[in-house]
């Protein structure tokens, strides 16, 4: 029988052997944020450590230019370890994907040292455009997931949580479309653009009265006019649109499309409305695999926040959501900065890159292969993790179904987590 706890050591001393190559990926990639689908250079730099370990990479993996998967093993439970790369606009690794990306990529290597000994088989994948677009559900479509057992992953935060605090997300653009015109001299020949945006940006603000309060619909203008003297003939503006979950989220959709309908009737402009390909679906975290990642996590010294102590409404959403309706997942956080700094802000970009974001890489890594290692060799474990899963099988077949339009629309806002 498999001695975990040597394999654990093993793969924990390969993490220490290998820090200053990971972190260095981890600031490499930290220093040249991409946006949603154009993480070449993150890419590069992940599968060229791929390749220096002589591990197979497929690159452009599962119809997305920057995703990449890798997988060795030849026997036993198949977990699939994730990374993520891509930025925030403005404000860079805001969110810390370096952090993820060289987990995963720390994880996967370590594991890949076990060689005939490894007691599974790993999928690594890297899944591009966690902020935008929905990476990982496009990848799901094309198979990225069939067959595995389990999906892991770790995110940084401000404190260790077991899970993360999450909720589905739908992304939508609108455009609208006047007649431009002299606004004082003729505004009776312009139908206004600007108009038809602001009155249905206040039917949502009257409609968030009356949703639950588990439901959020927030949004930007991100094209009002060119001149105060032109009456605008075209203007754009991009929502978000959050329930608790995907059967919250749909109707919850069509009272958000109404409002952009009725700017349109009110001004007599024309709307185009897309919503994004991939709807965010809410996590589902098999909590058999996160208490053993809990447990890992704290034999490296790491304290966890109570989540019956974090603050009401504090959820965001994330397209690992989408993995866990399809397989058990987790997806823990892990402090990388103060409590008091919270993601997406420029100030946690500059501690994904401090000594604490650095340490955060190295036992995010060694508590993803511990817990693959636990999945591996716990049949108990895996029996529950799977018995837990099949419990929801029916609500999470038909979220999945739900949250993928072929016909809608991809990269034209973002989702990212928190």
């Amino acid at each position: 029988m498999t001695d975990a706890a040597a394999l654990k050591r093993e793969v924990c001393d390969a993490i220490d052997a290998m820090s200053a190559e990971l972190l260095a990926v981890s600031h490499e990639i930290h220093s040249k944020p991409e946006l949603a689908f154009h993480e070449h250079e993150a890419a590069r730099i992940l599968t060229a450590a791929l390749d220096k370990a002589n591990l197979p990479v497929t690159r452009a993996a599962f119809g997305l230019p920057t995703a990449y998967a890798s997988s060795f093993g030849t026997r036993g439970p198949e977990v699939a370890i994730l990374s993520e790369y891509d930025a925030l606009p403005g404000i860079g690794h805001s969110c810390g994907h370096n952090i993820i990306a060289t987990t995963g990529l720390g994880a996967s290597l370590a594991l890949a040292k076990l060689n005939g000994r490894l007691p599974g088989r790993v999928r690594y994948l890297g899944t591009p455009a966690e902020e935008q677009g929905g990476g990982k559900e496009l990848m799901a479509q094309d198979g990225a997931f069939d067959g595995v057992d389990a999906a892991m992953m770790v995110h940084p935060a401000g404190v260790d949580l077991i899970t993360m605090p999450c909720i589905c997300i739908s992304e939508v653009s609108v455009t609208y479309r006047g007649r431009s015109a002299h606004a004082s001299a003729m505004p009776h020949m312009g139908l206004n653009a600007l108009d038809a945006l602001i009155t249905a940006y206040q039917a949502i603000a009257q409609l968030r009265q009356h949703i639950k309060p588990t439901e959020r619909v927030h949004g930007i203008i991100k094209k009002g006019g060119s001149a105060p003297n032109i009456v605008p003939d075209e203007t754009s503006g991009l929502f978000y649109v959050r329930a608790a979950n995907a059967e919250d989220l749909a109707p919850l959709k069509k009272r958000v499309q109404a409002c952009f309908e009725a700017g349109a009737l009110a001004t007599g402009c024309t709307a185009e409305i897309k919503w994004a390909k991939a709807d965010y679906l809410d996590l589902k975290t098999s909590m058999p695999i996160a208490d053993a990642y809990e447990a890992n996590a704290r034999s490296l010294g790491r304290d966890f926040f109570p989540l019956s102590k974090m603050p009401a409404g504090s959820s965001g959403s994330t397209d690992m959501g989408n993995v866990s309706h399809r397989v058990p997942s987790i997806h823990p956080m892990i402090a990388s900065a103060p409590p008091h700094v919270v993601i997406h802000n420029p100030e946690f970009a500059k501690w994904a890159a401090s000594e604490l974001g650095d340490k955060a890489c190295l036992d995010g890594a060694r508590a993803l292969a511990m817990t693959a290692i636990d999945f591996m060799t716990d049949a108990a474990m895996r029996e529950q993790a799977k018995a837990d899963f099949a419990a929801t099988a029916d609500s999470s077949a038909r979220s999945v179904a739900a949250a993928y339009d072929p016909n809608g629309a991809t990269n034209i806002g973002g989702c990212g987590c928190m």
